[in-house]
């Protein structure tokens, strides 16, 4: 952690809706005018989508069966703790993009699928801001959890999250439904041992709970809307939160335990705004005092 040069890490699984807390950090950093240094977790995955393709199907013929981007041995895990180590330490890093569509690599002239070359971060930053699979990985080599200043999880109850990802690559990505499927089960040991203990070092989770029928998320036709949900929003120190402030901000709240505030689904990104804002304000006023600028 660091007060000169602050972290935030945003974690989840592929469909977990990650992007929704993104854009809420946008809309706050345009706000307040704080410039920063994004990293998408995608950029350190190991292999480029062809390169991952070809490996996959050598797993599976080898009789590997769960060959994940989830776990160690296809992501840059000590990698990334360097950029947030060095980034803590003296605000600078290496960074590059993964290219997801040819709307993204049109620009660098690129295929979709690749990644960019690594480049510096930008000079004077006042924040990294990381959002991706494994902001809060620990491993018996590596402790990506101890360096962000503010740790945040994405957690869809589990059906929930099968329905996001069955309905994104079908409709966005062409994929059939037995492709998905095929995914979702390779990648659970991987997703068990890498992706849920996560939540367990996070400083806030969000946790979107449908309150539709979801028990079978493989015929779902549609993903459940916002008002069809509730989110669980988790505090792992509620000291210093001001639970009756979002009470009564945020209508139609309740507080569920002492550390847990429940929210209508669609007022999750107003829960968002009312709880982070005053982070970055702390983070930013720290930074200055840390700087000698106040």
């Amino acid at each position: 952690m660091s007060e000169r040069h602050p972290i935030i890490a945003i974690t989840g699984s592929s469909g977990a809706g990650t992007s929704s807390v993104t854009r809420t950090f946008e809309n706050i950093f345009r706000r307040e005018a704080v410039t920063a240094a994004v990293i998408e977790g995608d950029s350190f995955h190991r292999y480029d989508r062809l390169e991952m393709r070809k490996r996959q199907a050598e797993a599976e013929k080898a009789g590997d069966k769960h060959f994940s981007h989830f776990g160690p041995e296809n992501n840059l895990f000590p990698e990334l703790e360097q950029l947030f180590r060095s980034y803590g330490e003296t605000g600078t890093g290496k960074r590059r993009k993964y290219l997801h569509d040819p709307v993204e690599a049109a620009p660098y002239k690129q295929d979709p699928g690749t990644f960019t070359p690594w480049e510096d971060l930008p000079e004077g930053t006042d924040l990294l801001f990381y959002e991706g699979l494994h902001g809060a990985v620990v491993t018996p080599e590596i402790n990506i959890a101890r360096h962000p200043d503010l740790l945040i999880g994405v957690v869809p109850v589990i059906n929930l999250e099968w329905i996001q990802k069955l309905y994104r690559d079908k409709n966005v990505r062409g994929y059939s439904a037995e492709a998905v499927t095929d995914t979702i089960l390779r990648r659970m040991p991987d997703y068990v041992h890498y992706i849920c203990p996560q939540f367990a070092h996070t400083h806030v989770n969000f946790q979107r709970v449908p309150v539709v029928d979801t028990s079978n998320p493989f015929i779902a036709r549609d993903i459940p809307t916002p008002d069809e949900s509730i989110c669980v929003i988790r505090f792992s120190n509620p000291k210093g939160i001001d639970f009756p402030y979002l009470l009564n901000m945020v209508n139609n709240s309740w507080m569920s335990r002492a550390n847990t505030l429940v929210v209508p689904g669609g007022k999750m990104e107003l829960a968002m705004q009312l709880i982070f804002t005053p982070y970055i304000w702390r983070m930013m006023e720290r930074r200055k005092r840390a700087l000698g600028a106040i």
